[in-house]
C-alpha cells in the first residue's frame, strides 16, 4: 500500500478551527492582560493546527451524522491547549528564542510568565476535560499529560548517548509526539460511543501518525534549510538528542560513537558527524521508517466507512510525508 498524496485535508474543518481560535483567545483574555497577550502571540504564531484538526476529523469520521458535537469540539480546544502549554515549556526547558520564525512567550515575556502561562494552560485544560464527563477520556488525557514529563526525562538522560536503542527513541518519539495524536483520536472516537475495535483502530492511527510526523521532523533536522527549519540544521545532533538518522549511521560507522561521546568538543568533531551521517544510508533508511509509519496508519482507517472525513484523515497522513519533499 503506497502513502497517499497530500490534499486539503483541513477544508472540512477550517472554520471549525478559526472558531476555535477565537474562543481560546476569548477563555484566556478573560483572566489576565499578560495571558491574553501571550494568548495571542502563541495563537497567532501559524502552524497548521493538526492536532486539534485531528480530533475534529475523527469526529466527522465517528459521530452521527458526521457531524461533531460540542463535546467534540470542546475536545479540540483542550488538546490545543495541551500542545502548546508543553510548546511553552519545551520551549522554556531548550532556551528556544524563536518558534516558526517568530519570537518564543520566554524569549518575548521571559521565563516566569511562559512557565506560568504553560502552567495556567495545562490547568485550564484539565478543568474543561473533567467537565466532558468521561471518565475513559480524562484517563486518556491524563496520561497523555504525563507522557510529556517522561518524554523530557527520558531525552534529558540519553543525550550524547551512542548506545541509545531504536526502542528508546521509539518510545520517546512516542511520549514527545505521538502520544497526544492516539489519545486524542481516540478520546474522539469514545465521544461518539464509536465500538471498542473502532477506538483501539483510530487509537493506532493517532500513534503511527505521530511517530511518522516525529521521525520525519528528525531528518528534516538534517536536510532542511536553517530559514524552514527556524533553527540550525543539525541542532539536535549538536545538543545530543540522538535521533533515527544517527542511529542508523552509527550502525554503518562506529567511529561516529567516539565523536558523540566527547560531545562534539574537538574543532570539526560536529562537521565530521554529519558528513558520516550524510555518506551513510541513514537518511534514506530513516525516509522508508516514516513512510512505513505512515502507511500503517492509513491502514487502521480501513474500519472506518468511507467517508469525506476517512479520506481527510489519508489527507493528513500525505501532507505528513509531503514535508520530506
Amino acid at each position: 500500500m503506497s502513502v497517499v498524496s497530500a490534499a486539503n485535508w483541513s477544508a472540512l474543518v477550517e472554520d471549525d478551527l478559526s472558531q476555535m481560535t477565537r474562543n481560546l483567545k476569548n477563555l484566556l483574555g478573560t483572566k489576565h492582560p499578560v495571558l491574553y497577550a501571550a494568548a495571542e502571540h502563541l495563537f497567532n504564531a501559524g502552524g497548521k493546527r493538526i492536532r486539534p484538526a485531528l480530533v475534529l476529523l475523527v469526529s466527522r469520521a465517528t459521530a452521527a451524522h458526521g457531524e461533531p458535537t460540542e463535546r467534540h469540539r470542546r475536545l479540540a480546544e483542550i488538546t490545543e491547549m495541551i500542545h502548546t502549554a508543553s510548546l511553552v515549556h519545551d520551549d522554556v526547558i531548550d532556551t528556544s528564542a524563536v518558534r516558526r520564525g517568530i519570537d518564543t512567550v520566554n524569549s518575548r515575556f521571559g521565563n516566569r510568565v511562559a512557565v506560568l502561562a504553560g502552567d495556567y494552560l495545562f490547568g485550564m485544560a484539565s478543568a474543561y476535560l473533567a467537565r466532558l464527563g468521561s471518565l475513559e477520556v480524562v484517563e486518556l488525557l491524563g496520561i497523555v499529560i504525563s507522557h510529556f514529563g517522561e518524554g523530557e526525562l527520558l531525552q534529558s538522560t540519553l543525550q550524547f548517548a551512542p548506545d541509545l536503542t531504536f526502542e528508546q527513541y521509539i518510545d520517546k518519539s512516542f511520549y514527545k509526539t505521538a502520544s497526544l495524536m492516539a489519545g486524542t483520536s481516540r478520546a474522539a472516537a469514545v465521544l461518539s460511543d464509536s465500538p471498542t475495535a473502532v477506538c483501539e483502530a483510530l487509537y493506532e492511527y493517532g500513534r503511527h501518525l505521530g511517530i511518522a510526523f516525529q521521525v520525519i521532523d528528525d531528518l528534516l533536522d538534517f536536510t532542511g534549510s536553517t530559514a524552514k527549519l527556524g533553527k540550525p540544521a543539525g541542532s539536535d545532533l549538536r545538543d545530543g538528542n540522538l535521533t533515527a538518522p544517527v542511529l542508523y549511521a552509527l550502525e554503518e560507522s562506529p567511529h561516529l560513537s567516539g565523536l558523540i561521546e566527547r560531545q562534539f568538543e574537538q574543532k570539526g568533531d560536529l562537521e565530521k558527524a554529519l558528513s558520516l551521517i550524510h555518506a551513510s544510508r541513514a537518511l534514506e533508511r530513516t525516509r522508508e521508517l516514516a513512510e512505513t509509519h505512515a502507511r500503517r496508519a492509513v491502514a487502521s482507517l480501513e474500519i472506518l466507512s468511507p467517508s469525506p472525513a476517512r479520506e481527510a484523515l489519508k489527507d493528513l497522513v500525505g501532507h505528513t510525508v509531503s514535508r520530506l519533499y
